[in-house]
């Protein structure tokens, strides 16, 4: 079996997915060729649709913000040597969580008090329900990729059963809860940004996309400038030789999956308290997978995974304006641009390295024979 190639840091994170990006939109552009489409044209649109208006930016962002929750989630317990599949159920149940709160104490306290407790039980809701399984791979074994799976099923099955009996809103047909009241929503960019003067456009974009950017600066500093995720990695590089250093592989499991568990379940936050106002059953619609992509894009680190939540944001937005601009493009073809950037940033990951560290190779003895001749 052939050894990983060593990038340098900056080529490993930052040019190295640039890299697989290229391949993938080289070989999406050859498929739609085939089906006789135009790539450049298909490509222009989608940017277009993505980016190309404050609606269309808004929408963008808007998703690459749920993206950003799952991708954090799926990076801090990889960083652990944990492979947490169970985005989707620790998204449910921490939407479940908020959600509680808010049809309990929506009408008692005001904002300012009621969004940060929403906040508070959504990450406590994910936590909890990655506890089971990190407890299960720490003491007994059990393998947190099977686990976590069979949570995500238990997860929907649970939310299932409340929202056609307890939660039910009395006399409605749709399986959902009660609304919640106006204190329990997340303000809307364009309420925020209309406290300031300034005129948006009104769209599912909300405060969470701060939230978003909290969590990534949070999970940096907590993984690259703490004792703790100092820790957390050591575990994930070699448990043994963390046992043998002094660190506990059994703590830091448990921590690797409450926080990556807590940040899944803040997608409650951005889907239920911002845009839908009430607890369905279908509200996290594969989030926590496409974060298992997301996180493999950006390379497991907080500023990779923010900029692949944009290009999955964009991804999403723009292929819906496509399916409306471009007669015979589907919503299928921006599936499979997804799969191709994932099979290149995932499964191929490394297929460009090799010729990245020649170029690397070839670079270097340049450079340094360069600075000796300045310093000499």
């Amino acid at each position: 079996m052939s050894r990983p190639v060593e990038l340098p840091r900056w080529m490993d994170i930052g040019l190295l997915p640039l890299v697989n990006l290229a391949l993938a939109l080289a070989v999406c552009a050859l498929v739609l060729a085939a089906v006789g489409l135009a790539p450049w044209q298909v490509l222009a649109l989608l940017v277009k649709g993505a980016f190309g208006s404050a609606s269309g930016l808004s929408y963008t962002l808007y998703y690459a913000t749920t993206f950003v929750f799952t991708g954090l989630a799926v990076a801090v317990a990889f960083h652990g040597g944990l492979f947490n599949i169970g985005g989707e159920g620790q998204a449910m149940i921490g939407g479940l969580g908020c959600s509680l709160v808010a049809l309990a104490l929506g009408d008692r306290l005001p904002s300012a008090w009621l969004l940060p407790l929403m906040v508070v039980a959504a990450m406590v809701g994910g936590a909890l329900w990655a506890a089971v399984p990190a407890a299960l791979q720490a003491w007994r074994g059990s393998h947190v990729v099977i686990t976590t799976i069979m949570f995500n099923f238990i997860a929907a099955a649970g939310l299932a059963w409340l929202l056609v009996g307890p939660l039910k809103a009395p006399g409605s047909m749709s399986i959902e809860t009660l609304p919640f009241a106006e204190a329990a929503q997340m303000p809307g960019l364009h309420q925020a940004l209309g406290w300031l003067g300034i005129a948006w456009p009104r769209t599912p974009l909300n405060l969470s996309v701060l939230l978003a950017l909290v969590a990534a600066v949070a999970v940096a500093l907590l993984l690259w400038r703490s004792r703790a995720g100092y820790e957390l990695r050591a575990v994930g590089f070699s448990a043994d030789a963390a046992h043998y250093a002094g660190v506990r592989p059994r703590r830091q499991v448990m921590l690797a999956m409450l926080v990556s568990g807590a940040l899944a379940g803040l997608v409650g936050i951005n889907e239920l308290a911002g845009v839908q106002h009430r607890l369905l059953l279908d509200y996290v619609m594969g989030a926590g997978f496409t974060g298992i992509a997301v996180s493999l894009i950006g390379r497991n680190h907080p500023l990779g995974i923010v900029l692949a939540s944009l290009l999955f944001g964009a991804l999403y937005q723009g292929g819906a304006e496509l399916a409306f601009e471009m007669p015979g493009f589907s919503r299928d073809m921006v599936t499979t641009l997804q799969g191709l950037i994932v099979l290149f940033s995932g499964a191929m990951a490394q297929v460009a390295a090799p010729a990245l560290a020649r170029v690397h190779a070839l670079l270097r003895p340049r450079s340094a024979l360069g600075a000796g001749a300045d310093h000499g």
